[in-house]
């Protein structure tokens, strides 16, 4: 994307199947309503082949595309703790979680697209190449017609491209960025933002100047492919509206990348 162009388009995802059983984490169903593509768990940081299919078959239903969001497996903590799994285990469950992924959404009929990895995964593919490689190894190994979703300026995005593997830039809108492009630790104040009309109008001035906003003020270029809203967020469901219809106010039609 050339950051000094407003983007025709920009796809709004969100994670989703993060329930367990019969404990549920936010509205699935109400989210769909409103999002472009929908990251559904896979099993071992959340999910369950149950949950797995009832996300798959709404998402058909209303035309939303789906991915594979495999992370540690780790139902605990959410698989936001960053775990001493070797690069060969990280592969392995990684391609576990995929091919589970792939298997639930076939017997739906509708196929997963993309894989975008969760939590502490994600973020450590963002600055580990070891991490990074076992990740898009695993990808490769099951399907390397999937993209990858992820931080545009990590490894894992330098290991894909390297592998002619497709990606697409995933920007956060209710996360709080550093001025060296990670995520504000969960830990911190001010990590997590709230407020949906803010929210919104920070996400569309990322947009429009091809970059995300700093805590220090800065506004530092990337690449915009994708925004992500998490699902479990409380006010998500107003959040993810208010954010797509200040896009679409602003002429920018939300669409999913693949």
């Amino acid at each position: 994307m050339n950051s000094t162009s407003v983007p025709r388009s920009v796809d709004l995802n969100s994670d989703l199947g993060e329930g367990f059983g019969a404990w549920k984490m936010g509205d699935d169903n109400a989210i769909l309503e409103i999002v472009s593509s929908a990251n559904v768990a896979c099993g071992m940081h959340a999910g369950d082949p149950h949950i797995m299919a009832r996300t798959f078959a709404r998402a058909k239903e209303l035309g939303v595309a789906v991915g594979a969001h495999p992370g540690y497996p780790d139902l605990w903590g959410f698989g936001r703790r960053e775990l001493p799994f070797s690069p060969v285990e990280i592969e392995q469950f990684v391609a576990y979680q995929v091919g589970a992924a792939m298997g639930v959404a076939d017997l739906v009929g509708h196929p997963i697209t993309y894989v975008k990895p969760h939590g502490a995964l994600g973020n450590l593919s963002q600055v580990d190449a070891a991490v990074a490689g076992a990740i898009v190894r695993a990808i490769a190994a099951v399907d390397r017609k999937l993209v990858l979703l992820t931080y545009p300026d990590g490894h894992a995005t330098r290991i894909a491209k390297e592998l002619g593997m497709r990606t697409c830039a995933e920007i956060f809108a209710d996360r709080a960025y550093t001025i060296d492009g990670r995520l504000v630790s969960r830990k911190l104040p001010g990590a997590v933002l709230h407020d949906p009309e803010e929210v919104a109008a920070r996400v569309l001035r990322m947009v429009e100047a091809g970059g995300v906003e700093t805590v220090e003020g800065a506004l530092l270029r990337m690449e915009i492919g994708s925004i992500c809203v998490h699902g479990d967020s409380p006010g998500a469901i107003q959040m993810a509206s208010t954010i797509r219809t200040r896009l679409n106010d602003a002429g920018i039609a939300v669409k999913a990348f693949t």
